[in-house]
């Protein structure tokens, strides 16, 4: 799984926690994981919507679960690592 970064222009550095669909990613700022955003991508640009940390630990399930059916078990695994690292803390 590669890693995906993004600037956003007050908070600095955020890194891509998973794909929610086609266009929208969950994003986390990159050193203190408690600021998360749903970036939005079309050909108007880039959109910043922040979230509470309960609406992105219940993304990234939603995204563990989908990929137990139809993902890789690498994919998976990724993922669970990201979300143990981001929400156990």
């Amino acid at each position: 799984m590669s890693e995906h970064y993004l600037n956003h222009p007050t908070f600095g550095l955020l890194s891509r926690l998973c794909r929610v669909d086609e266009f929208r990613s969950l994003f986390t700022t990159l050193y203190a994981q408690r600021l998360f955003f749903l970036i939005t991508t079309s050909p108007d640009g880039v959109q910043f919507e922040p979230v509470s940390r309960a609406d992105a630990k219940l993304m990234v399930e939603n995204q563990m679960r989908s990929l137990r059916r139809s993902g890789t078990d690498n994919e998976q695994k990724n993922l669970q690592h990201i979300y143990k690292r981001t929400f156990s803390q």
